[in-house]
């Protein structure tokens, strides 16, 4: 078994408001992604070297309510407090080249394993089934691209790159251990460190310089 870090996930209220906050740290501006018309939610993109992209999503105010409960927490309360106060890098969406297998071992924090698609897009990804963060947003959620088309291959060259992602939980060597299990490579820029407070921030390297997007307290 595989496992790659995919893409980083900023939630926002709108995503205009997503867009703006983060080219305004970036310097480069997103492009238009698609909707996701299971969740209710639509994005915007940004490329990041080596294969990896960054994540504007939002719910899409012209989708019908969906039938479940959206992805990445967008229908807690607690998100939408935290997203009161501006967009935020809330997740991390980690590649598998076998999602069944991953929530054979560790069915709580993969999900269900749901078959999307977006455009010319396909897919198989866990979510809980109340839609929460897995582990308050430090485990990736796990996902399965199908076929040979990902997002990022589509997107125009930003000059930015994913320096390291930083993941502090008071679990980080148990959550550390089992994505290192489930194929997480030791180069991965991926560090887990040992802390009260849950949080996630990413350094990301940009045509302007280097750019800390702040780390935001996952709400309780």
């Amino acid at each position: 078994m595989s496992l790659a870090l995919d893409h980083l996930v900023v939630a926002a209220r709108t995503l205009e408001e997503g867009a703006h906050w983060l080219e305004a740290r970036i310097g480069v501006p997103t492009v238009a992604g698609g909707r996701h018309a299971l969740m209710g939610t639509h994005n915007r993109l940004l490329a990041l070297a080596g294969g990896a992209y960054l994540e504007i999503i939002a719910v899409d105010p012209g989708a019908p309510a969906p039938s479940r409960a959206r992805w990445f927490g967008l229908d807690d309360p607690a998100m939408a407090r935290r997203l009161a106060t501006g967009p935020a890098l809330v997740h991390w969406v980690a590649r598998t080249d076998d999602i069944e297998a991953a929530r054979a071992r560790h069915p709580g924090l993969v999900g269900d394993v749901l078959a999307l698609s977006r455009g010319e897009y396909r897919w198989r990804i866990g979510v809980p089934p109340d839609g929460s963060l897995p582990a308050a947003g430090v485990f990736p959620t796990l996902i399965q691209w199908e076929g040979d088309r990902h997002p990022a291959a589509a997107l125009p060259s930003s000059g930015c790159h994913l320096h390291r992602l930083t993941l502090r939980t008071p679990d980080a060597d148990r959550l550390q251990a089992t994505l290192r299990r489930l194929g997480l490579p030791e180069g991965a820029p991926v560090r887990f460190v040992d802390a009260q407070a849950t949080g996630i921030s990413a350094e990301v390297h940009a045509p302007g310089g280097v750019v800390l997007l702040p780390e935001s307290a996952v709400a309780e």
